[in-house]
């Protein structure tokens, strides 16, 4: 078991106290490596997401000033700060990602609650220059209600910083609900805002269990006016049907199929060094690593090389050794998926520039999954049209710029996509073309707390990040004043 002080209860948290599930039914967490028993925590249900709902309802009659907002929010900066190391290695353990991978992550998440305190000010009320009608006008920016934050294992603390801080912003009481696969390193948050925080009791509360019921509860609940969603697009559509009869509002960031676009005039070192960063972090397991890498076909053969010289550098092993860089896939459904891709693709005529296809796994853990490249990628592929969420390098040729287009575009979801050349005029015409809310020019940068992010298509809608990412969760009123 895992023994740590930032998991002295493994419980849920429910206006401001820490709580089993009603029956006493638990979920056990499992270690992605070796699958040792992490810890157990709550297995709740709509009971008890009622409760926590309604906690949350009556925390919106205890407004919290913009200046306690501020302190709220630099104060979990602090806190995350403080704890960095011990968090990192509680979500290392639960996910498998490397410990300084999953510490730097840490960090990422404590820079969206920085962000938001930073820039406050925004949610001040405005008043307008003119006078239309003879009267003042003022937008105030209200807590939009209750919300609901539902995240994904893979980003066990980065994703519900995104959320948690525009939501503590615009002053809305929150019912968090972290993914069952990783939820140790939401109990860990959950202590630091219990122990570090003054907050009034149903401002944050915290779920765990059976996504469904949970899940449920939060659509068909009045209560909720706003569910913030990251996860597949299949979830994210069952979402948007169970909540239209509450005409809820809902930000949500679901699947990408990023393409990595890589001309004949790039820098074909830096391209590759990108795409090492960008691909294998958390083992490929992101919404925005490159999925389809895309590189004309003057240089694809020379690009593979390159990429195969650094890939080949990767230690893939336990994320608590020092010098791990990949550490395992989250369970045996990542692992078989990644494997039937790669088999696909070499049944469909794909060559193996590095690696090979590894066996079967035999148990729901140790999916320790070789960082793989494959030359030769088409459009008939399974790793072409879907996310493969693993060390999968399908690399895919194209002879003009047009072709490069309308190959990146070919798919439903629009979240990141990469480009690099030398030719600004190019990259121009080619970043206009995407159909994609984030592309990264010569560069294989993700998001960042300081910059809006999000999905066009079918990768979905709402930003968070930036400024755009603090209105989120308000609702302007417009008052005219008669003068």
């Amino acid at each position: 078991m895992l023994d740590s002080p930032l998991l002295k209860r493994c419980q849920g948290y429910i206006n401001g106290q820490w709580l089993d599930a009603d029956g006493g039914k638990t979920l056990t967490v499992y270690n992605p490596v070796d699958g040792d028993a992490l810890a157990q925590v709550p297995g709740m249900g709509p009971e008890e997401t009622t409760r926590a709902v309604e906690a949350a309802r009556n925390a919106l009659k205890s407004p919290a000033s913009l200046a306690k907002r501020r302190e709220w929010l630099q104060n979990i900066v602090k806190a995350l700060e403080a704890n960095r190391e011990e968090l990192g290695r509680i979500l290392c353990m639960e996910h498998g990602k490397p410990w300084k991978e999953a510490s730097g992550e840490v960090d990422y998440a404590a820079g969206f609650f920085r962000y938001c305190a930073d820039n406050l000010e925004a949610l001040e009320p405005r008043q307008l220059d003119e006078k239309p009608r003879n009267c003042s006008w003022t937008v105030h920016y209200r807590p939009a209600g209750v919300v609901a934050l539902v995240t994904p294992w893979n980003f066990p603390i980065g994703m519900i910083a995104k959320k948690l801080s525009a939501a503590i912003a615009a002053d809305c009481p929150s019912v968090i609900k972290p993914s069952s696969k990783t939820p140790l390193t939401m109990v860990a948050l959950f202590t630091l805002l219990d122990e570090a925080l003054d907050m009034p009791p149903g401002k944050v509360n915290l779920v765990t269990g059976s996504a469904g019921p949970i899940g449920d509860t939060l659509c068909d609940h009045p209560d909720v006016r706003v569910l913030s969603f990251t996860g597949s697009t299949e979830v994210g559509r069952e979402l948007i049907e169970r909540s239209a009869p509450q005409v809820k509002k809902l930000t949500l960031e679901l699947g990408g199929n990023a393409p990595y676009i890589v001309f004949q005039d790039a820098d074909l070192d830096a391209a590759a060094d990108n795409l090492i960063g960008n691909k294998f972090r958390g083992g490929g397991q992101t919404c925005v690593c490159a999925n389809r890498v895309m590189v004309h076909e003057s240089v694809a053969a020379d690009f593979a090389e390159r990429l195969k010289a650094r890939a080949s550098k990767l230690k893939v092993g336990d994320g608590l050794e020092s010098d791990t860089d990949i550490g395992p896939l989250i369970d045996r459904n990542g692992y078989e998926k990644v494997r039937r891709h790669l088999s696909d693709a070499i049944e469909k005529g794909a060559k193996l520039v590095m690696g090979d296809v590894p066996p079967s796994l035999e148990n729901d853990w140790g999916g320790f999954f070789p960082p793989t490249i494959v030359l030769g990628v088409t459009p008939q592929m399974a790793c072409w049209k879907e996310e493969t969420f693993g060390p999968l390098v399908p690399i895919a040729t194209f002879g003009d710029d047009d072709q490069a287009i309308d190959m990146a575009n070919q798919t439903e979801f629009g979240l990141a996509s990469y480009i690099f050349t030398a030719d600004d005029q190019r990259a121009q015409k080619v970043i206009a073309a995407l159909e994609f809310a984030h592309v990264g020019y010569n560069t294989g940068s993700g998001p960042t707390p300081e910059a809006p992010f999000g999905g066009m298509k079918q990768s979905g809608y709402g930003r968070e990040g930036g400024i755009e990412g603090l209105f989120e969760f308000v609702e302007p009123q417009t008052v005219p004043r008669g003068d």
